[in-house]
């Protein structure tokens, strides 16, 4: 059985290196988004994985599909239509300067789709997991009409369904996120968040907090994930926990809720190479433990420790294998050589 992701993948142009955006006169073009990460981690860890969304008939697409068949990603669903493709540019922060990300995605085709395109009946037909993100309904209202309707379909024939919270506000307001999440999250079973979604879009914030300063209050975060399932009745919470030091270096671990018991994962000092798609690689291995794995121990410390070496990788796709995330989750982290 596949696991389906849904949602819009854009094209990245990225200064070289560390440059501005104001003195940078080449962009470096790559592709990115949620869903689209999490499709690539799952199908390199050996998964069926299907991507579902809509594109322009362009060359840009038909280099997008060959990059998702090189890594093993299912492309039959993507439906090929409307004007264009989002881009966002994305500026690498450093030290004490953060990144920015700067958005021109407004039209694109997914964000213009008509929901009656996707006939999730059939994408679904032998799935058993869908993914998506609270990016994908913030696009647009036809897009939180697509997001129900394959919510609905999902139940309907006994398919798990995952949400990454993933709240932006460059493209809603919370209220908005917080009145569409609230209704799409009655049919999710388990919750991915970080330590700012939960307060964004819910209102439901980790006490004696400060993400600024990189002080995490494990208790704050057990209150979270327990209010939400409470709220919510999810099967599994998944909170990700950044200290964010600076740019360059941030503490990274993770929580899992199961209803009853709450799993903290180790904690990595990482040295970001890049971030962008770290919460999407999370999501990828937790999907992936979640389904290969019975020990919720276990199940957490691979999401960590994929999402970790995502962020030792240029660009938004999790370049690993299941390997290098069982070496890294049984202590080898010396970066030694290989040879």
């Amino acid at each position: 059985m596949k696991v389906v992701t849904f949602g819009e993948v854009m094209l990245r142009l990225s200064p070289e290196g560390y440059y501005r955006i104001m003195q940078s006169d080449k962009f470096l073009a790559t592709f990115g988004g949620g869903e689209a990460n999490v499709a690539v981690s799952l199908a390199n860890y050996g998964e069926d994985v299907s991507y579902v969304t809509k594109l322009p008939n362009n060359p840009i697409t038909d280099a997008f599909i060959g990059q998702m068949h090189y890594f093993g990603v299912n492309t039959d669903d993507i439906v090929i239509g409307g004007d264009r493709i989002g881009v966002y540019y994305m500026e690498k922060g450093a030290s004490q300067r953060g990144s920015v990300c700067i958005y021109d995605r407004k039209h694109s085709s997914i964000a213009d789709a008509d929901p009656a395109e996707f006939n999730w009946k059939e994408i679904f037909a032998d799935a058993d997991w869908f993914h998506f993100t609270g990016i994908t309904p913030a696009l647009s209202d036809n897009m939180v009409k697509a997001c129900k309707e394959a919510c609905i379909a999902a139940k309907e024939m006994g398919v798990k369904i995952s949400c990454d919270l993933n709240y932006r506000g460059k493209l809603w307001t919370r209220d908005k996120a917080k009145e569409v999440m609230t209704e799409l999250c009655k049919y999710v079973d388990v919750l991915i968040a970080n330590e700012e979604d939960a307060k964004d879009v819910f209102g439901i914030e980790a006490e004696n907090t400060d993400i600024y300063g990189g002080k995490l209050n494990h208790e704050g975060y057990k209150s979270v994930a327990k209010q939400l399932t409470d709220k919510f009745g999810f099967e599994k919470v998944a909170i990700t926990l950044r200290g964010s030091i600076s740019a360059s270096e941030n503490d990274w671990a993770a929580m899992l809720f199961d209803g009853k018991d709450y799993y903290f994962s180790k904690n990595y000092k990482l040295r970001l190479v890049d971030r962008v798609g770290g919460g999407d690689s999370f999501g990828g291995g937790l999907i992936y433990a979640l389904r290969n794995y019975t020990d919720p121990q276990t199940v957490i410390e691979y999401a960590v420790a994929a999402s970790a070496l995502k962020q030792s990788i240029e660009g938004d796709f999790n370049r690993v294998s299941k390997s290098e995330v069982e070496k890294l989750m049984g202590g080898d982290g010396s970066g030694r050589v290989q040879r």
